[in-house]
This record gives structure tokens, C-alpha cells and sequence, in this order.
């Protein structure tokens, strides 16, 4: 944390000095006006927890955008929306440090839902770098199905030639890659799928050359 702070505190400050000033270009004669905002997407959770101060991903506060715990979560699996943000993070490591009512350590770890060091730099909550995988490997799994079944060749294939297509998938990814179908993606098989390995197997199950 002190070494990412120290290296990435330089760059965090000219980004808050870009943030505060407008850029002025004169187009077709006239002066323009421009802001800067800074977006991130396919953060790594990880980085997200040790920018923003929050506890390690073993942490009972499970989710870097809301306040919820493991238990919580697992109770509730559809209703959640994004709570936490960057000045609150600040705010939370203000009460842990100075722990303005006297509290235990468990009452003040449940009064600021796990942030326990400073935030530094503001992650945007936006598409983390799990889900871009399962996102893309779900894509491919679509492809790779496609392809097996020539689907260019045979514009409205039954339900059943595609789901002979998935098995043949299936099955052959469990042969030589040792890989489970799984009844959703996750980031473990994404990222497994979308190896040159997974790409040789599917080769050997389409037709053409």
C-alpha cells in the first residue's frame, strides 16, 4: 500500500490538477471550452480493494461497490445498486483512524464496512476485469458453437443440431482440457476457454479446413 501510494500519489495529484482546470482551443476561430474526466473500466478487484483502502478480497464485506456482507449476499442475491463511492471511502478511513465514539474494534470494523487504509485514487464502479472475461469467454463459447455447426453454411439450424454442437463442445473441452461444462460462466473456464489449447480442440470438431 505505502509503495503504491508513494509511486502513483504524483500521478493522482496531476490528474485532480486536470480535473480543476479547462482546457481552451480555438476551432474554426472560435475558443473552445474543455473539461477532463477520468473513467476506468476492467479494474482487477484486487487493485480496486488497495486503491480504494478497502480489506483483502477474503474480507466479510464481499463487494467493493456496496456495503453488503457475505452473509447478507448470500441472502439476497438480485437486489443490490452501487453505495459506496470514493469520498465516502475517505470519510470511512477518517472515523477508523481517529474512531470518534469510542468503539471496539468490531463495532468500528461494522461502522466503516471494511475500509481500513487511506483511499488514495477513485475507482469508477464500472466493469471489472472478471466480468470483461466472462463476457468475452461467453462470446467465444457462442462462436466455437457456431463454427462447429457451420452455421454460415445453414442459416436457421433446429434447437437440436445446436445442441449437438454444445455436447460435441462439451465433451470434447472435458476430454482434453479437463474442463467441466459449467451451468453458468465463470472466470476460472473464461479464461481457460479463451486459450490457443481450447482454440486446437474446437479446430479439431470444425468440418472445413
Amino acid at each position: 500500500h505505502e509503495t503504491l501510494t508513494a509511486i502513483l500519489g504524483p500521478v493522482v495529484a496531476e490528474r485532480n490538477a486536470m480535473k480543476n482546470s479547462r482546457l481552451i482551443l480555438s476551432l474554426g476561430g472560435l475558443p473552445r471550452s474543455f473539461r477532463f474526466h477520468f473513467r476506468g473500466t476492467g479494474y482487477d478487484e484486487k487493485m480496486v480493494r488497495e486503491l480504494e483502502g478497502m480489506e483483502a478480497s477474503g474480507s466479510t464485506y464481499v463487494c467493493t461497490l456496496c456495503d453488503s456482507t457475505r452473509a447478507e449476499a448470500s441472502q439476497n442475491m438480485v437486489l443490490h445498486s452501487i453505495t459506496r463511492c470514493h469520498d465516502e471511502n475517505l470519510d470511512r478511513y477518517e472515523t477508523w483512524r481517529t474512531n470518534p465514539f469510542s468503539e471496539s474494534a468490531e463495532e468500528l470494523r461494522d461502522r466503516v464496512k471494511g475500509v481500513s487504509a487511506k483511499p488514495f485514487m477513485e475507482t469508477q464502479p464500472t466493469l471489472d476485469a472478471l466480468h470483461c472475461d466472462i463476457g468475452n469467454a461467453t462470446e467465444f463459447y457462442k462462436i466455437f458453437q457456431d463454427e462447429i455447426g457451420e452455421v454460415h453454411c445453414r442459416p436457421n439450424p433446429s434447437r437440436e443440431e445446436r445442441r449437438s454442437w454444445r455436447a460435441a463442445l462439451d465433451k470434447l473441452l472435458r476430454k482434453k482440457m479437463k474442463l467441466k461444462p459449467v451451468m453458468r460462466m465463470n472466470g476460472n473456464y473464461g479464461r481457460r476457454l479463451m486459450t490457443m489449447e481450447a482454440l486446437e480442440v474446437v479446430c479439431e470438431l470444425v468440418p472445413s479446413e
